[in-house]
């Protein structure tokens, strides 16, 4: 499939400078949930470009890096584990994708966003948007924000929580809920980084 009928669709409806918005990290148990919006110019053709969650993390580390190269504009937000437990995570993800809209150099006319949510019960996204269900596999704009999101959110469980909290080996899970994350939560418990809301089901069964 061409990814970018869907631009080429905004154009002719004259919206010339169009914004992808994705956002990564929803599901685990801890970490931020991370965002990113991104301006590509016109027709640029990235060997590979595709949803993030189809590409193997190497051809994302490609990918991230043609993208940040060659973008218009790009920006990644994040949202931490302390504010998704404060607003939770659908206010968070709205949060994230704000974000990383308002950190654009470049304002775009219009933002693609992925899904079919464009609101919370207190955060919405402003900007002008649409939404596109499944765009991170339909969009060039969005396929390209999806790997920014995913990878940046990947680096930081990484380098910096697996680092900070060795014990739970956030590197091999990225915060996710396997097997493994679950034993080293019952051996040492949660840390500043978890998500204390997602832990419920684990703090009823240890009670």
């Amino acid at each position: 499939m061409d990814l970018w009928t869907y631009e080429r669709e905004q154009w002719n409806h004259g919206f010339s400078t169009l914004c992808g918005v994705d956002e990564a990290g929803a599901g685990p148990l801890a970490g931020p949930v991370y965002a990113a919006a991104v301006i590509l110019p016109g027709e640029l053709d990235l060997p590979g470009l595709n949803d993030s969650k189809k590409l193997t993390a190497k051809k994302r580390d490609t990918l991230f890096d043609a993208i940040t190269r060659t973008a218009v504009a790009y920006s990644v937000a994040a949202v931490t584990a302390e504010e998704i437990d404060q607003m939770d995570i659908l206010n968070a993800r709205m949060l994230a994708m704000q974000r990383a809209i308002g950190g654009l150099s470049v304002t775009p006319d219009l933002c693609l966003i992925d899904g079919n949510r464009d609101h919370g019960s207190s955060v919405s996204i402003d900007a002008p948007h649409v939404c596109l269900v499944g765009g991170d596999g339909k969009s060039a704009s969005i396929a390209a924000a999806s790997i920014l999101a995913k990878v940046s959110r990947d680096r930081y469980v990484t380098d910096v929580l697996d680092r900070e909290y060795p014990q739970y080996q956030f590197a091999k899970h990225k915060g996710y809920g396997t097997k493994l994350h679950y034993e080293m939560l019952d051996q040492y418990g949660p840390c500043p980084a978890h998500r204390r809301t997602f832990l419920k089901k684990w703090e009823a069964r240890r009670t």
